[in-house]
């Protein structure tokens, strides 16, 4: 599927993550091989350390930002509502991550991934990416991550 408005998709109809672990706000572009999400820091995060969004919180941000580019392709391109399918994700490997700031409470950060490489099994997708993380203009985390994504 590739979504081409995006402007009232509910991006928690496509991931497993609810409240208080939903990471990813809004979506704002997709397409085959990148994404950009904003995600709004508020006092129900669970990743909250001291009025800061913890490196496990950024971490996990990037993770859920970067799946949507893969996860996009296990749903009918009609189905803007999640009701087709269902998918679980795992970070298989971080490979790479630098993290120069954490944001804080009421922030809004936007978070960046391009698809690097894929590999479908039939019953699984591999893939890598590349994600950055801003706060504002400043770029506050750059990493790379491989992912295993599957319906069930």
């Amino acid at each position: 599927m590739k979504i081409t408005d995006i402007s009232n998709l509910d991006i928690s109809n496509f991931l497993p993550h609810r409240k208080p672990m939903l990471m990813v706000s809004s979506v704002l572009e997709i397409d085959d091989n990148s994404v950009a999400t904003q995600f709004h820091i508020l006092e129900d995060c669970v990743f909250l350390r001291n009025g800061k969004l913890s490196e496990t919180g950024l971490i996990e941000n990037a993770a859920q930002a970067a799946s949507g580019v893969v996860g996009q392709t296990f749903f009918d391109k009609d189905d803007l509502e999640g009701t087709g399918n269902k998918l679980v994700g795992y970070i298989s490997a971080i490979k790479r991550i630098e993290i120069f700031e954490l944001p804080g409470l009421g922030e809004t950060i936007v978070t960046k991934a391009k698809l690097l490489s894929r590999l479908d099994t039939g019953e699984m997708t591999m893939c890598s990416f590349e994600a950055e993380t801003f706060l504002g203009e400043k770029l506050i985390v750059s990493s790379t991550m491989n992912f295993l994504i599957h319906e069930v």
